[in-house]
């Protein structure tokens, strides 16, 4: 996972412990899915706590009716408590607890809703009705409370998906928030659904993000980054006919600046070609500087969505972009161009790989073709047909030339 999730994987355990984010920092170096796990482990044995303690008012539950306990609640009992208490009664009670959801009143269930179990959250999406979830969700963004708001995004029903469409209209808020939902595959789902749906959302998002601060920016990278390969491409063509080229230079730039490249390759290698060649057209790709950060960020990853991301973008760039993007990936240390030529198979990105290495000096082709000469008999001859079927011999002369003297 990326550097961006994992910040919000901080920010997400930080608020299960009740620390502060700066007393967690340490713990950056395990990454997104340890501390995911981390953060899952402490919340289940916190709330599992919270749920014996409060396990005795699930009794009363059947017993008194909600027209009478709810309102008597709401004026006497703390938000802390009715939130810690909402996982016990969700768990035993979830029909009462849905209940229950559509009779509270927003504030109220805003202010309870950070200390309610993450799981209860899940169960009560099942059954609970659209509206008043609604009508909780805009309190909660209302306030910015996006790391609550959340864990309802990640739980939301195909019915609750269609209803964020509907009521929910704070398009900041909702990327923002889904920057803290960890599974792609969730955020997939609700994005996928604004992309078909009738409210044409997803327009409005994008002239959003391209608008909006750096912090918004890097959220909402942090979550089209780990959609799906459908949902990026069909959010980058939306990205790419709104956004003019030099407000596209502006959000790479911005991702450059902040350290976001692996997940800005991400996101890129994803894209369609039409989208790809705008890219590649645009004027971060006549930046010497940014083409070589952009490059020098892959150095040492051998995760394929990124280095699809950079040969992609390369493969269609002017020749003197290409030119530096090959010389810098004939930098890289051994290890790294030791594992390129099985990576490359495996992505299947061995056209737009030699495309870049063809645009690169002849010394930068060189150091790479020493690298490639330990490879085995049948793969040197397996790189030789790749090149001549894509009719880049003469382009790649000093890359083969070297392959075979160093063998």
């Amino acid at each position: 996972m990326s550097d961006l999730v994992t910040r919000a994987q901080i920010t997400l355990l930080s608020r299960t412990l009740h620390v502060s984010d700066d007393k967690l920092a340490h713990l950056e170096k395990l990454g997104a899915a340890n501390l995911h796990d981390l953060q899952e482990r402490m919340a289940k044995v916190i709330f599992a706590q919270h749920n014996a303690t409060f396990s005795r008012l699930t009794l009363l539950v059947p017993i008194i009716p909600l027209t009478i306990s709810l309102p008597l609640v709401q004026r006497m009992v703390p938000p802390v408590m009715a939130g810690r208490a909402a996982g016990a009664i969700g768990v035993d009670h979830p029909k009462k607890a849905a209940e229950a959801v559509g009779m509270l009143k927003p504030a109220y269930a805003a202010d309870a809703a950070p200390y309610m179990d993450p799981h209860a959250v899940g169960q009560l999406a099942d059954v609970a009705p659209a509206e008043p979830v609604m009508g909780i969700i805009n309190e909660i963004l209302r306030r910015r409370d996006y790391v609550t708001a959340g864990p309802f995004l990640a739980y939301a029903t195909p019915e609750l998906v269609r209803a964020v469409e509907d009521s929910v209209h704070d398009d900041e808020g909702l990327i923002r928030a889904a920057s803290y939902a960890y599974s792609g595959e969730n955020i997939s789902v609700i994005i996928r659904h604004l992309l078909a749906g009738s409210g044409k959302r997803i327009p409005k998002l994008v002239q959003t993000i391209i608008s909006g601060s750096k912090d918004l920016r890097l959220a909402a990278l942090s979550v089209f980054a780990r959609c799906d390969a459908d949902v990026v491409e069909g959010i980058g063509d939306i990205l790419f006919e709104l956004g003019t080229p030099d407000e596209i230079t502006d959000l790479v730039s911005a991702f450059i600046a902040d350290g976001a490249i692996p997940e800005t390759l991400r996101f890129t290698g994803q894209l369609s070609g039409s989208a790809l060649d705008k890219l590649a057209a645009t004027p971060i790709a006549e930046d010497p500087e940014a083409i070589d950060a952009i490059a020098a960020a892959v150095h040492g990853i051998t995760e394929a969505a990124v280095w699809r991301g950079l040969l992609e973008f390369g493969s269609r760039t002017a020749p003197a972009a290409a030119r530096r993007i090959g010389g810098q990936i004939s930098r890289f240390d051994d290890d790294t161009l030791a594992q390129l030529p099985a990576l490359a198979t495996q992505a299947q990105l061995w056209p737009q790989l030699l495309r870049v290495l063809a645009a690169a000096e002849p010394d930068a082709q060189s150091r790479i073709g020493a690298s490639w000469s330990a490879l085995p008999e049948s793969d040197c001859a397996e790189l030789e047909q790749r090149i001549s079927e894509l009719e880049l011999d003469e382009a790649l002369a000093s890359l083969t030339a070297t392959v075979r003297i160093s063998r």
